[in-house]
């Protein structure tokens, strides 16, 4: 079987990067340098979520469904910085050519991690070929890559189930729970530059990885709607993956566990 890589990540303003941009004064702390960012941005566009190339990353979280096992682990500061985070979660791609699979991967993660693997000098050739050129050793990737939006090498599931029409999209937390699954456990999104501001960087590495096993999950029933599995083989599946995060018992598992009511 293919290996299955489900991911998530977490960004906060590239701090640095808008000093450089605007030649701020070096007086100015983080957090007024992110805030004239915020408001710049909300009078251009009504919200200050800024653009994609601005998003430091500082958590990857994955979930590896590979052969009999299943792991769960984060890329994460303060162990490595933004370039180590990006090349070795590319690394991974090739290593294992997994199935990709995320939630709003292709309008958010993925064109975050081009631009941030861009200025740092991230070598990603598998996750580029596109089976042309002299580089590429797998002409398959013509007809199924990572890059073009209808190949299934990277499955944006959001973007699917919406067919395409962003009108359509809904949330990963509301449909998570919807189904029985936990669901954003504690934070969200909106919270990650706040929290990272207070050094509560475990505290974000754990709700990135909630988010990367809630899409998992999510992915296992789609994968049932679709007929790929069966109804015992999703059901087994569950099971799995249940005893496989009681095994972990960790605070942020236990929790989401305890929120898992399908």
């Amino acid at each position: 079987m293919t290996p299955i890589l489900v991911f998530d990540i977490e960004t906060i303003p590239d701090v640095a990067g808008l000093r450089r941009l605007h030649g701020l004064d070096p007086a100015l702390s983080d957090a007024e340098v992110a805030e004239m960012a915020f408001q710049q941005r909300r009078s251009q566009s009504g919200s200050d979520f800024l653009p994609h190339y601005l998003q430091r990353v500082i958590v990857i979280s994955c979930v590896l469904r590979a052969g009999q096992d299943v792991r769960v682990w984060s890329l994460a500061e303060p162990e490595q910085g933004e370039a180590g985070i990006i090349q070795r979660f590319f690394d991974g791609i090739e290593k294992f050519t997994p199935q990709l699979v995320s939630w709003n991967g292709g309008g958010f993660d993925l064109p975050a991690l081009h631009y941030r693997g861009l200025i740092h000098g991230v070598t990603a050739p598998r996750y580029w070929d596109m089976g042309d050129g002299d580089y590429s050793d797998s002409r398959d990737f013509r007809w199924n890559n990572y890059i073009s939006r209808y190949h299934a090498r990277h499955l944006d599931l959001m973007d699917l189930l919406a067919l395409y029409q962003p009108r359509a999209n809904a949330p990963l937390d509301d449909l998570a729970k919807l189904i029985g699954f936990p669901g954003k456990l504690g934070m969200d999104g909106g919270k990650v530059w706040e929290a990272w501001q207070a050094g509560e960087i475990a505290g974000i590495r754990d709700y990135c990885e909630t988010d990367a096993m809630n899409t998992y999950l999510v992915h296992l029933r789609f994968r049932l709607m679709r007929g790929e599995m069966s109804r015992e083989e999703y059901e087994s599946e569950i099971r799995f993956i249940r005893g496989e995060l009681e095994k972990l018992d960790k605070p942020h598992w236990r929790e989401f566990l305890a929120a898992w009511t399908d």
